[in-house]
């Protein structure tokens, strides 16, 4: 709901601020005198393109901002958190500066965002109902939503999105599946060889490190050989029959400890001689580690067969190691993948029949959509009919066309039915979509009349799993002008009182020129012309009292003469609606 509009140096107007009612507010003035310019207001808050031609003369830029009063929930507020807008006490700030020259700039509560999301944003707080305006109704989204919310299909709806959104899922992975079989054979195939490669080769957990140590020893077998022999003899001369008779190290070690216990002098002596015998231990097992290195059949022979398995296990490490451990891991996960990947044609046939099974879902509650589309459509074309002949308009009359989509791609996220507003705007007419049928004027009272019908009609949330909240939408402020186009006498007091009615429900700000209309607004605008020496100014204020019997007056018959001045009182407390029991 609009709390305030203010403007600075826009067309005539160099300042002005209106606060509409919470119901109904009437802008009135002259022809000529800028009402036009509050509606452009408007229009600039709401994301209109810019139009430079706007600007005030010698002004450097126009600037419009409209403070709503929000309940931010829904779609809404999914749209605010998107745009990272904080919003404070429940109000939100749209404004819109119009340069001279240069680009213009849209703030949401001092955020500068893009003016395609501040028209998006505006869309769920105003509409305005003008010539200059594009038609609300004319899209056929927005008449499909437009018929879901006469025919509270909240639940209907809820229902299909949740089936659609299933079936729609099943058919992405379906179709993922499909796409990558080629390759997932591919890929199965390459598993299979490499598995197959590596089974062959048949490597061992630390085999790697043993061959190479052991071609090591081989290619240095002379050097071992020599060495271990020296150290032997060293050691142990026993071990060669050739040196039988030298004392090796073991011995003397052996002696000096018989040496060292023959003192009977100090038990220190002793102590030492059984360090020498713990040396001679080890000393002896590593004579026996240097003898069995001997006894080792070391082949010149077996380097070529050791140089090719550390080649093959060098190919593997390559491809899938770095390490041989890597490998064998890698061919253990290949082997569960292949399985997988083999297992995916009879996974196709699961998801095709799971396909088959949401399609049929989806389609059961796409039809029982249509079918409560349709009931809704024949209610609304009837009550629009009527209402329509109240708002001087007889013998025009809306069809809504709900047509069920026949083939293979009849269903999509919408349903399964095409929706088709068709205006006749007078009897003989040619039925025609809305927007290319109509006048200004004609439009404008249609949008009433479908305003009115769905005003006391409750938004069911969409958007819910369960479907089952009732909760009313956000509260809209709807700007009606030229309504009254073509109209007088007693259908401009039943289009006065409509607007009232639909007051009761929305706020509704209207442009007219009629006192018939004007009379029924809780608050009343004049916009006129003041002239002050040579300059000529716009001004906007508020009327109420006997300053708005005066300006009903003038709008009754151009005076204020006594008799419409008590024409102006008479309407003024006629157009009072009778309270709602």
């Amino acid at each position: 709901m609009l709390e305030e509009l203010e403007l600075r140096d826009l067309g005539p107007i160099e300042t002005a601020t209106i606060d509409p009612a919470p119901s109904m507010t009437a802008i009135t003035g002259e022809t000529g005198a800028g009402k036009s310019m509050l509606l452009n207001a408007l229009r600039m808050i709401s994301g209109a393109p810019a139009d430079t031609r706007r600007v005030a003369p010698g002004a450097s830029q126009a600037w419009a901002q409209g403070i709503f009063l929000i309940d931010a929930q829904g779609t809404l507020k999914t749209m605010l958190d998107d745009a990272g807008i904080d919003v404070d006490d429940d109000e939100l700030f749209l404004s819109r500066t119009i340069p001279a020259r240069g680009r213009s700039r849209a703030v949401l509560s001092g955020k500068t965002v893009p003016r395609a999301v501040q028209a998006d944003i505006a869309a769920q707080l105003v509409t305005i109902h003008g010539q200059a305006d594009q038609l609300r109704l004319a899209s056929t989204a927005r008449q499909r939503a437009f018929l879901d919310r006469y025919a509270r299909n909240g639940d209907l709806r809820a229902t299909f999105a949740k089936a659609y959104n299933e079936y729609e899922n099943v058919c992405e992975r379906l179709h993922k599946l499909n796409s990558q079989e080629a390759s997932m054979r591919q890929q199965a195939d390459y598993l299979k060889d490499s598995i197959e490669r590596i089974n062959r080769v048949n490597p061992k957990e630390g085999e790697l490190d043993e061959l190479l140590e052991r071609r090591d020893r081989i290619e240095h077998a002379t050097q071992i050989a020599s060495g271990v022999e020296r150290a032997l003899a060293d050691l142990d001369p026993s071990q060669f029959e050739e040196a039988s008779e030298s004392v090796g190290v073991t011995q003397l070690i052996a002696n000096a400890a018989q040496a060292l216990r023959s003192i009977q002098t100090s038990g220190t002596f002793a102590q030492l001689a059984d360090r020498l015998d713990a040396a001679s231990a080890d000393i002896d097992d590593i004579v026996f580690s240097l003898s069995r290195q001997l006894d080792e059949d070391v082949q010149s022979g077996d380097l070529d067969v050791i140089n090719e398995r550390i080649h093959e296990l060098n190919e593997l490490t390559g491809r899938w190691g770095p390490k041989l451990s890597d490998v064998i891991a890698w061919r253990d996960q290949a082997m569960i993948d292949v399985e997988d990947l083999d297992a995916s044609p009879e996974q196709v046939r699961k998801l095709e029949e799971e396909r088959d099974a949401r399609h049929r879902e989806t389609l059961t509650a796409a039809r029982d959509l249509s079918k409560s589309r349709a009931r809704a459509a024949r209610s609304l074309c009837k009550r629009v009919k009527s209402e329509l002949a109240q708002l001087a308009m007889a013998g025009a009359q809306l069809d809504i066309v709900v047509n069920e989509r026949q083939g293979d791609d009849a269903l999509d996220s919408t349903g399964v039915d095409t929706i088709e507003f068709l205006f006749t705007p007078f009897p003989g007419s040619q039925p025609l979509p809305m927007g290319t049928s109509a006048s200004g004027g004609e439009l404008s009272r249609l949008m009433l009349a479908l305003e009115l019908c769905a005003s006391d009609v409750p938004v069911q949330s969409a958007a819910s799993d369960h479907g089952q909240s009732d909760e009313r939408r956000q509260r809209m402020t709807f700007i009606f002008d030229e309504v009254d186009a073509g109209v007088g006498g007693k259908a401009a007091v039943e289009l006065g009182r409509r607007l009232a009615q639909l007051a009761q429900h929305e706020q509704v700000i209207v442009v007219t020129h009629l006192p018939q209309v004007a009379s029924w607004a809780s608050r009343q605008y004049v916009v006129g012309k003041e002239t002050q020496g040579n300059s000529t100014h716009t001004s906007v204020h508020e009327v109420s009292g006997d300053d708005r019997v005066r300006e009903i007056a003038r709008m009754l018959a151009g005076s204020e003469s006594e008799t419409s001045l008590d024409h102006a009182r008479e309407l003024l407390e006629q157009s009072v609606l009778e309270q709602e029991p």
